[in-house]
């Protein structure tokens, strides 16, 4: 069985580190606005559930 980790880091009003971003494989950019935290991990929740359904072949929007 294939096992995979996926992490996601939120960077802050200023970005992420250099640092950070260097040991990232991919870079997710929601929009060039600042939000909260807590609103962009109900966006990155909402786009996997919307992911998981379309690769499922399920509905989504209705």
């Amino acid at each position: 069985m294939l096992h995979i980790n996926i992490s996601f880091v939120i960077g802050g009003s200023l970005g992420l580190s250099n640092e950070v971003i260097k040991h990232s494989n991919e870079l997710i950019c929601f929009s060039k606005m600042t939000f909260p935290h807590q609103l962009i991990r109900v966006f990155l929740l909402e786009q996997i559930y919307r992911a998981f359904k379309i690769s499922n072949h399920e509905t989504y929007h209705k």
